[in-house]
């Protein structure tokens, strides 16, 4: 037996959806209270101390999150090509403006502090907010677009052609989508300035995460509900062989009302995905009203994994369909590299990932407690 075999190419399809949701997920949680306490550092922080200390509280970690973001781009590259090369090339001017905001967060945080004139520290601090904005907002909106469809088609030559525009992209349902990402996130960040920072830093932080958790839950719960009764779904109608080469036209697809949640009526059990995403933020806003930062952590985190699973959910088995031309959608079982390759890349996953997450939790163990106010205002230069 060849050693790939030892793993049936459909479970490994299965595996590898499993493992692009997770590094999504690793993403908007552990890059999440970074993005978080960068949209609210021009808020929870009003004098220079006060910004510095926030800042503090995440410059020496942001470098290590942001991993997950770069695992996640190599996984679709690698285990999705066609995944890669529509929503690359389709969402070309948005993810360039996602990653000019993930540019601009290192420069400004080296920058800032090079002149002590209020008014370029100030251009900083919000040059800091945007690279914290903009991500959150540009991810909401491709979920939201995934969500509805995607206008591109797949010619007989197996050439993409994406045909929408970056105007396109900003819809109603799709900004809907961007504001439940940044508001979970902003509910991220209140709960780590309050873990992190004391006094009114922390109070203005805690009001802030607070009132985004309960916005969290609305926005998820609205976004459910026209999900549900405006916005078609789609459905495969024809046979499928999960264990055949991949190539996304043997297949025939059609929108329907309420396909997204066929999966829900078909496993009941799976409604606790959703739940688990509407209770996770008003938990996470509870705790911070009760002073328990870790807690409102751990329980957002739940919830924004619970919110981002919940539309894996919904989607499986397609991972981008396509509203141009519906027969071209992409699915687990036909937008997947080789057999031999899937295996190649577990086997490199299994040794990474736990290094990853050895050197994330030692990080967090060395750098624990409370950002030090004096050290900050005795100008040490341990912080930027």
């Amino acid at each position: 037996m060849i050693l790939h075999e030892l793993i049936a190419y459909d479970v490994l399809r299965l595996i590898w959806w499993g493992l692009l949701g997770l590094l999504l997920a690793g993403f908007a949680v552990a890059d999440g209270y970074d993005l978080g306490t960068q949209m609210l550092l021009p808020f929870a922080g009003r004098t220079d101390l006060e910004r510095r200390t926030v800042i503090q509280s995440i410059s020496p970690i942001w470098e290590a999150n942001q991993v997950w973001l770069i695992l996640g781009g190599g996984a679709i590259f690698a285990a999705w090509p066609p995944l890669y090369a529509v929503s690359f090339s389709g969402f070309y001017l948005a993810i360039f403006l996602m990653l000019f905001a993930l540019i601009l967060r290192p420069v400004a945080f080296n920058f800032r502090d090079h002149d002590n004139n209020p008014a370029w520290q100030a251009m900083w601090d919000w040059a800091l907010f945007i690279s914290g904005f903009v991500p959150a907002v540009i991810a909401g909106v491709a979920l939201g677009n995934v969500l509805q469809g995607v206008p591109f088609h797949i010619e007989h030559d197996m050439q993409i052609h994406y045909d929408g525009t970056l105007l396109q992209l900003l819809n109603p349902y799709a900004l809907l989508c961007a504001a439940v990402s940044v508001a979970m996130l902003v509910t991220h960040g209140g709960a780590w300035i309050q873990y992190k920072t004391q006094g009114v830093v922390a109070q203005r932080a805690s009001r802030w995460g607070m009132t985004a958790g309960f916005l969290t839950t609305a926005l998820y719960a609205l976004a459910g509900v026209l999900l549900a009764h405006t916005i078609p779904g789609y459905a495969v109608t024809s046979e499928v062989s999960t264990t055949a080469a991949s190539s996304p036209l043997l297949k025939e697809v059609v929108a329907q009302e309420g396909a997204w949640f066929a999966n829900y009526e078909a496993w009941p059990v799976l409604w606790l995905v959703p739940a688990v995403g509407l209770a996770g933020p008003v938990l996470a806003a509870l705790f911070i009203m009760a002073k328990r930062p870790m807690l409102a952590l751990v329980t957002n985190a739940v919830g924004i994994a619970g919110m981002i699973t919940s539309v894996g959910v919904s989607l499986f088995p397609f991972i981008l369909p396509s509203s141009a031309s519906p027969d071209a959608s992409l699915t687990v079982w036909d937008a997947s590299s080789s057999h031999l390759t899937l295996f190649v890349m577990l086997v490199a996953m299994a040794i990474f990932m736990p290094l990853i997450l050895v050197y994330s939790s030692w990080v967090f163990a060395v750098l624990r407690g409370k950002v030090d106010v004096e050290s900050l205002e005795k100008g040490s230069d341990h912080g930027y």
